[in-house]
């Protein structure tokens, strides 16, 4: 398995189709909500792609919002999950928010994964809310606690 930060448009295409996949038609996420204009390759928004068995498998975005970094669109596809991947994700995005000189990032995490963030030293900072009809919270970590 690995990931890698995306460089090329037919990689976002891998990773689009993984999310209309997993958002769209698994979890009944409008497309409206799930593509917006942070779906390009900026300096503000690196999108990685996880691969395993030589396909496409997962991806997630992290975006510059002030002073940390905004995990987003994380997610695997259905006979991938439970394999790591999500974790390195999450790893993958976490380097490239220190890289970018953030101390810290923040999700809106499906509560259902409220554990699997908790395990990689995320803390939730909020009440439930609805977001696409599916309960969420808000979850922080601060990226000098993820040395170990």
């Amino acid at each position: 398995m690995k990931v890698n930060v995306i460089q090329s448009q037919q990689d976002l295409e891998q990773a689009f189709s993984i999310r209309r996949s997993v958002f769209i038609d698994e979890q009944q996420v409008p497309p409206e909500d799930e593509f917006d204009e942070n779906d390009t390759l900026t300096a503000d928004c690196v999108h990685v792609l996880a691969e395993a068995d030589g396909e496409a498998a997962g991806t997630g975005r992290m975006r510059r919002s002030d002073t940390y970094g905004k995990l987003e669109r994380i997610c695997m596809l259905p006979h991938y999950r439970g394999r790591g991947i999500g974790q390195a994700v999450i790893g993958a995005l976490e380097r490239e928010a220190a890289a970018k000189g953030l101390e810290a990032v923040k999700l809106h995490g499906q509560t259902h994964a409220e554990g699997f963030y908790q395990k990689l030293g995320y803390e939730t900072v909020s009440d439930v809310f609805m977001e696409d009809g599916i309960p969420h919270i808000v979850m922080t970590k601060q990226l000098n606690e993820q040395e170990e």
